[in-house]
């Protein structure tokens, strides 16, 4: 099982649910040159969107953020893992964790469809470097 995994950050943000206003806010961020590593967008009600941003650099969207005057939550730790999708890839990765005492609370997933994954873990503070280096390749 070829991966690598990588100490990551993520902010959060509310954007209201009309249409078109992520799209707005994460075009303006492009502009600036924000690049991100992975993003979700999860619906709070009728009205309104969280927006979970993973920076390739994050002062930088600190930065931009404090500029524009957008009220960004974070940083907070988490870990991206990426490698050659087969059976048990991410049951491997959460059994090196498991063995170090190291608690996932949250994760999220995607292949390319092309024989690679992306993966996502959410960590509390006090496990995101031991979780990084338990997983170093």
């Amino acid at each position: 099982m070829a991966y690598t995994a990588r100490r990551v950050e993520y902010f959060y943000t509310t954007v209201s649910g009309e249409p078109g206003e992520a799209y707005e806010l994460l075009t303006n961020l492009a502009s600036l040159g924000v690049n991100f590593l992975a993003l979700t967008s999860v619906p709070l009600g009728p009205r309104s969107i969280q927006l979970t941003l993973f920076p390739e650099d994050s002062l930088k969207l600190e930065s931009v953020a404090k500029r524009a005057g957008l009220a960004i939550n974070g940083p907070h730790p988490a870990v991206l893992v990426q490698g050659d999708d087969e059976i048990g890839a991410l049951a491997r990765v959460h059994k090196q964790l498991r063995q170090s005492g190291v608690d996932v609370y949250a994760s999220s997933g995607v292949t390319d469809g092309k024989g690679y994954y992306g993966y996502i873990l959410y960590l509390r503070p006090e496990d995101a470097e031991k979780a990084a280096r338990v997983l170093k390749t």
